[in-house]
């Protein structure tokens, strides 16, 4: 005989924490990870994160024990981040921590939210002379699109990556996909990406990238020009002819002017490329994972023939190096004129080395950048206009998990920091897609008040610390960071 006793309902109570509004059952987290149902409440599953500079610079994470707490602070001992704070959303409410404090016998507040951004990306810098691919080539992660390959800089390449036109504008998995690659570099984790028509290069902030399998060691000291600029004066008396390879300015130090103002004669060495001025010729080879970020294997591919009446003769002796000494190669000319491979002499190994020493280690940055400009002012004041100014102004300043982020001139609240000053797993998502990012704007109480701020939500620190917010009461206590 069938039992049909009905089973009671799970009871789920819903989440207003952003716009999915998840239905969660006792026990149970939230589609995003980091919301839960703990005992019939919704509760933030990280704690509340405070930045104690009285903890020892790299100290570990601990929790902040108010058993320890002996009541007393230190003007300025403490930030309250928005890491585990919760969000405004709806975003007719006050941000979850309004912080009143004292500094230097001045009123403070800051406003502390989880901000919800859909208009939201990062910028980021990968210190390589090896080529990643031609600029405007789409970016891709599991195979789908998630940014574009920007501007090359001085020994670095640049990606923008996400912004809404991924993350909403797409399909579905080019959404997801985004969001998640977004997030875990935000979070310091490390993302495999490939580039149409170039390279495949695991990204990580803090860490060198690797690039096709290669881990990359050093960023060049310069383009070939500068190189030549730079240690011409040691390569003189010991060669005849230097050439320094490189994707943007090869150079040659015969026909440099740095060459010529230490009265270095004439080789007859003919470069295949585009000569820009003396001694400087852009083109020499495409661009590559070779030689100086060019696609050359052997360096001699870029000569063409030598010119006895312009100095060419046997015995003529070439250093080729490239822009971060990795590569380098030493000749002698036949009686043909041929430069032929040798040994590199004990005398040229310092200036090779010299070139490396002068390398700055090779790394990859990661810039989150988003618009602030949105609905999440109302978290801060009832006339949100009024905070924009208040920014554009410098009389509100902008952290994001306590880092200090650069505020772009112009409309709005654009905003740019560096990841890698902020705790760890400072960012999460929510499904829709869009990334949560930590926000703080700081600044005078009178100023809060004339701005409209939701001055009457102001709480001491003591307090927070001893009762916690809307989403609980578990909070931690971190050094600052300094790993930049």
């Amino acid at each position: 005989m069938t039992d049909r006793t009905p089973r009671p309902r799970e009871e789920k109570i819903r989440c207003d924490a952003c716009p999915v509004m998840c239905y969660i059952a006792e026990g149970r987290i939230g589609a995003c990870d980091r919301y839960a149902n703990e005992n019939g409440r919704i509760v933030r599953c990280d704690p509340l994160t405070v930045l104690d500079r009285r903890i020892e610079q790299g100290g570990e994470i601990k929790p902040f024990l108010k058993a320890d707490w002996d009541g007393t602070l230190g003007d300025d001992a403490l930030f309250v981040t928005a890491v585990g704070a919760g969000t405004t959303y709806p975003d007719y409410k006050p941000a979850p921590f309004i912080v009143s404090r004292e500094v230097d016998g001045a009123d403070f507040v800051t406003v502390v939210t989880e901000a919800i951004f859909s208009y939201c990306g990062v910028k980021v810098k990968i210190d390589t002379d090896r080529h990643l691919g031609p600029e405007g080539a789409v970016i891709r992660a599991q195979g789908e699109p998630v940014g574009l390959m920007i501007t090359s800089e001085y020994g670095s390449q640049m990606m923008s990556l996400g912004g809404v036109d991924h993350l909403t504008g797409g399909s579905k998995p080019e959404g997801r996909v985004t969001c998640d690659t977004l997030m875990r570099l935000c979070n310091r984790e490390a993302v495999e990406l490939s580039v149409d028509g170039g390279a495949s290069v695991i990204v990580q902030a803090g860490e060198p990238p690797i690039v096709d399998g290669h881990r990359e060691e050093r960023m060049r000291v310069g383009c070939g020009s500068a190189t030549i600029g730079m240690f011409a004066s040691q390569w003189q008396g010991l060669v005849d002819e230097v050439v320094v390879v490189d994707d943007h300015i090869t150079g040659v130090v015969s026909e440099h002017q740095a060459g010529k103002v230490l009265d270095w004669p004439d080789t007859g060495i003919r470069i295949k490329g585009r000569r820009s001025t003396p001694g400087r010729y852009f083109q020499v080879a495409d661009p590559g994972l070779g030689w100086g970020g060019t696609n050359v294997e052997d360096p001699l591919t870029i000569l063409g023939d030598w010119n006895p009446k312009k100095g060419a003769r046997p015995g003529l002796t070439l250093l080729m190096v490239s822009t971060t000494g990795e590569q380098y190669a030493y000749y002698v000319l036949d009686d043909d004129l041929q430069p032929q491979k040798r040994d590199l002499p004990e005398t040229l190994r310092p200036s090779v080395d010299l070139i490396a020493e002068n390398c700055e280690p090779a790394l990859c940055t990661v810039m989150f950048m988003g618009g602030a400009g949105g609905s999440l002012r109302s978290g801060v004041t009832k006339n949100p206009v009024r905070l924009t100014r208040s920014v554009q102004g410098e009389k509100t300043r902008v952290t994001v998990g306590g880092a200090p982020a650069y505020v772009w001139p112009g409309g709005g609240i654009t905003l740019m920091a560096d990841v890698t000053k902020m705790p760890d797993n400072a960012f999460g998502y929510v499904p829709t897609p869009a990334i949560v990012a930590p926000l703080e704007f700081t600044l005078r109480r009178d100023e809060f008040r004339a701005l409209g701020g939701h001055d009457d939500k102001a709480r001491a620190v003591d307090d927070i610390l001893e009762h916690g917010g809307e989403y609980g009461a578990d909070i931690r206590a971190i050094a600052p960071t300094d790993k930049g």
